[in-house]
């Protein structure tokens, strides 16, 4: 990494300001001695222009719609690759070789139990408790059940509870479906791959004999690839910023999936399924586009347009065709709220004002639609994003806990309350 310098004038003072280079992307001002050469902090409202680390793992050119894991394009990954495949080339910043994945793959499969102690854990939510909440309490437990993998000075461990985390997170997120919807737990199933076996254990009953669909199950495969890591977002932040302390990593999990639950964040594609059943019908589909145009009207369609990228997703792309395909092989014809999605998209696609603004349909729009189709409530939506996201979260921690340069995060403000005051007695006050 390269670096220049910049001058910035403050008052009648000159401070001179390293310019750092990434590999591609945008160049960053390093203003951590700003403080001390000009007694000024930056403001930055949502650090939507700081870079707040160094990163080796995900690239994201929100303007030309480019999303990269360790350099492979996400179209890429998502075509060739599987899941697992895509773990180990975040994790370890290379894809593996035929050994090395069969390795990995096995050593993933045989971390999928759970503790038998953890099924207590739910019987004390009540039934109608969201999978998130769930989630958010059973991750942060592990931490009491493997003692042996929370010492983060330690490489072993690290690469430990990565594992676990990685295997187990699909166990906890079927046993919170269960819950859910009030039936047994399925146990893990070593013979099936990754997804096919999270299928299982979602939806098998032990009355009947439970076969996964192979689209189905490669369709999810892609969408936790698509959703596995995506650089300095909120959750991502919150991990880092949790894992800064040298908080345990079940912790710091659990506090991104926590993040992960709000609706502005993981929740969009629940959010997006929500305003199809708004709009019911595709006769009504009209009405609120001309909503959607109208700058006095609150209505916003949800689904469309991203906050990075300002061009077409390079992930929606992928999610659509995965959509059709699900919902080819499901034979879906009469459900009223698929026809709204479809028909939105069409007219998203080619109507002048969508495109003019770039407001394309995102991954969120299609996910919904495809998790739906697959009989995943929407309660469930944003559990299967934690669960593709796991990965992201964990490569992102290791990589913090092995940056010299890592520091506990404190983000500084500009303080706007009442100046220095006396404090005065009851009887004093007017």
């Amino acid at each position: 990494m390269s670096s220049t310098s910049s001058t910035l004038n403050v008052d009648d003072k000159s401070v001179e300001l390293a310019v750092k280079e990434g590999t591609i992307g945008p160049s960053v001002v390093d203003i951590s001695k700003l403080y001390g050469q000009t007694g000024m902090f930056t403001y930055d409202p949502g650090f939507t222009s700081t870079a707040a680390c160094e990163s080796k793992i995900t690239y994201i050119d929100g303007d030309k719609g480019i999303l990269l894991y360790r350099g492979y394009p996400i179209e890429q990954l998502a075509e060739h690759g599987d899941f697992l495949e895509t773990c180990y080339l975040l994790l370890y910043g290379e894809l593996p070789t035929a050994a090395q994945k069969a390795d990995f793959d096995y050593r993933v499969t045989r971390h999928t139990m759970v503790h038998d102690q953890m099924n207590r854990f739910f019987t004390g939510f009540r039934r109608d408790a969201h999978p998130m909440a769930i989630m958010v309490g059973c991750v942060g437990a592990l931490s009491a059940f493997y003692h042996d993998s929370t010492d983060i000075s330690d490489p072993h461990q690290r690469m430990v509870a990565s594992m676990r985390m990685i295997a187990k997170m699909p166990t906890l997120a079927a046993m919170a479906y269960k819950y859910h919807v009030g039936q047994p737990f399925v146990y893990p199933a070593n013979e099936l791959d990754y997804t096919s076996n999270f299928l299982r254990m979602c939806f098998a009953v032990p009355a009947e004999e439970y076969k996964v669909n192979p689209v189905l199950s490669r369709a999810l495969d892609r969408i936790f690839i698509l959703h596995a890591d995506h650089e300095q977002n909120a959750s991502t932040s919150t991990v880092r910023l949790a894992g800064s302390s040298g908080a345990n990593p079940f912790a710091c999990i659990a506090a991104g999936i926590a993040c992960l639950w709000g609706p502005a964040h993981g929740g969009a594609n629940e959010a997006a399924l929500k305003m199809l059943e708004e709009i019911g019908t595709p006769d009504r589909i009209p009405e609120y586009i001309a909503k959607a145009k109208d700058k006095n009207d609150p209505f916003r369609l949800m689904g469309f347009g991203h906050r990075v990228y300002k061009n077409y997703d390079p992930r929606a792309r992928i999610m659509q065709k995965t959509t059709h395909e699900v919902l080819n092989e499901l034979g879906v014809k009469d459900d009223p709220l698929l026809e709204v999605a479809i028909e939105l998209e069409q007219i998203a696609l080619r109507d002048e004002y969508f495109v003019e603004k770039k407001l394309y349909p995102n991954i969120d729009f299609y996910s919904g639609i495809t998790l739906k189709a697959m009989g995943f409530p929407t309660s469930m939506f944003t559990v299967l994003f934690a669960l593709a996201r796991t990965v992201g979260w964990i490569a992102q921690w290791s990589e913090m806990i092995e940056d010299p340069s890592q520091r506990i995060g404190r983000p500084r403000q500009l303080y706007t309350g009442s100046p220095k005051r006396d404090y005065v007695t009851v009887a004093q006050r007017g």
